[in-house]
């Protein structure tokens, strides 16, 4: 079972049920306009998805219910007490070596893109949205059981992103 967290518009979800139609894929968004418009892209395209109304800090979901969550442009919306809760509340529903992807913008003074990005988006929040900032916030959830862990976690900078993937056990 797969998790999307932020689906707006829909076109992640309804792209991994397309690819692999035996997953489950369950869509999260706190917006219930969001789920609206990703629930009619799904039925336009002919998958079956659900689509829950919720909140990455509180996951009404069973623990190790998951083999993959997604969460892609959601995190720096987070106040800051809220991003370790919602990273704890991950490693919770996933399942023991299961995966976590997380797509946000880097704004590290490192960042390609840095400049263009802060154009487009500004916040407060950005602030601290910076692939270092994220990892420390992982150590502080225990997203990472030991270095072994934190030292084989790839990371890869895209355009105006910074791209993790961890593994919880």
């Amino acid at each position: 079972m797969h998790l999307i967290s932020a689906v707006e518009p829909g076109h992640f979800a309804t792209l991994l049920k397309q690819r692999h139609p035996s997953v489950e894929v369950i869509g999260l968004d706190p917006d219930p306009k969001a789920l609206a418009r990703a629930r009619r892209k799904a039925e336009r395209s002919g998958v079956s998805v659900r689509f829950n109304q919720g909140f990455a800090d509180t996951l009404e979901y069973p623990a190790a219910a998951f083999d993959a969550i997604f969460s892609s442009f959601m995190f720096h919306h987070l106040e800051g007490d809220v991003r370790e809760k919602s990273l704890r509340e991950v490693c919770q529903v996933l399942k023991p070596r299961a995966a976590f992807y997380l797509l946000d913008f880097d704004v590290s003074q490192s960042a390609a893109g840095r400049g263009p990005f802060s154009l487009i988006h500004s916040s407060e929040r950005l602030r601290d949205n910076s692939e270092s900032r994220i990892l420390s916030l992982m150590d502080g959830a225990r997203v990472f059981r030991s270095e072994e862990d934190r030292s084989a976690t790839p990371s890869l900078r895209i355009w105006l992103c910074c791209v993790l993937s961890s593994v919880c056990t």
